[in-house]
């Protein structure tokens, strides 16, 4: 069953005045229309590009889906899959990405959030948003509300995925997105999950088998990479908040449309090459990825 969305005109993206940035004083070969790095220990910006820039973030969007559940707490909590949550894929979010959820299996909050953040489900945003809000539309006011809280100013929910509702007006930035990871980040639920290559879901009475994979293609092919949340719509464009430790330093930072299509493993380099220049490492230092990665998923 498809989800009714605002009819709302969808915002131009607009820029924000900022310092501007020379290409020596920050990494090169970054194709990201709107990027920044974060020192978190120091609590520093350490590069940015159009920081202000309001832009559509497609499943980065489920961060602060997960950000709100794990802060709202019960964790352990059993959620039974429904079938609008199943059929919502067929509506609303057609074409994106899917944990393979199947309708009256009871999992926990727990296990749902990696159902979200690994796979990137959309139905899985759909059924923590039910249960959370009460009902989607609740959840996605407390979302709004937590970017509030979080000074995030020039952000906007719409729904709890990121998928691009016809007419609905959603929107946020490098900065804004930023300043969430890092909260984020801080949180050693959030930080577990997002820290995941892969989760088994055993069958039980209650519940059949899964097996999902951690979306994001630099863990364990970066050094020191902690996390966060890949992104992609046709909107959009191939995004990727990500995060990375070596020895006390930590680094948080994102890249919004990085490119699309055929060019969508572009958000990991970009971010590799972001991560190296604030590490001071060689940027020829970059994982090799697979082809496969630019796939058509809205993920």
């Amino acid at each position: 069953m498809a989800l009714a969305a605002p009819m709302v005109a969808v915002p131009v993206a607009t820029a924000h005045a900022e310092p501007a940035v020379s290409a020596k004083a920050g990494p090169s070969g970054v194709y990201a229309k709107s990027a920044l790095l974060l020192d978190v220990g120091a609590k520093k910006v350490r590069w940015s590009r159009s920081a202000h820039t309001k832009r559509r973030i497609g499943s980065i969007t489920k961060v602060m889906t997960a950000y709100v559940v794990i802060k709202s707490g019960n964790l352990d909590r059993k959620i039974t899959v429904q079938r609008k949550h199943v059929a919502y894929l067929h509506g609303n979010g057609a074409g994106g990405s899917s944990a393979g959820l199947v309708v009256g299996d009871r999992l926990t909050a727990r296990q749902l959030l990696r159902a979200l953040m690994l796979p990137s489900g959309c139905e899985a945003a759909y059924v923590l948003a039910d249960a959370y809000g009460p009902g989607w539309k609740g959840f996605v006011a407390k979302m709004n509300k937590t970017a509030r809280g979080l000074k995030m100013t020039n952000t906007k929910y719409a729904n709890f995925d990121g998928i691009d509702w016809k007419g609905a007006t959603m929107y946020s930035t490098a900065y804004d997105q930023t300043r969430l990871a890092a909260a984020a980040m801080k949180l050693k639920e959030f930080r577990s999950v997002v820290g995941t290559k892969s989760y088994r879901v055993p069958p039980t009475s209650t519940t059949h088998i899964y097996n999902w994979t951690n979306t994001n293609a630099l863990l364990g092919r970066y050094k020191g990479m902690t996390g966060v949340k890949t992104g992609f719509t046709n909107m959009a464009g191939a995004s990727f908040m990500f995060g990375a430790k070596r020895g006390s330093r930590e680094l948080v930072g994102i890249v919004l449309n990085s490119g699309s299509g055929s060019y969508k493993s572009r958000r990991f380099t970009d971010a590799s090459k972001i991560l190296n220049w604030g590490f001071g490492v060689r940027s020829a230092d970059l994982p090799v990825l697979s082809r496969s990665l630019d796939d058509g998923r809205f993920d």
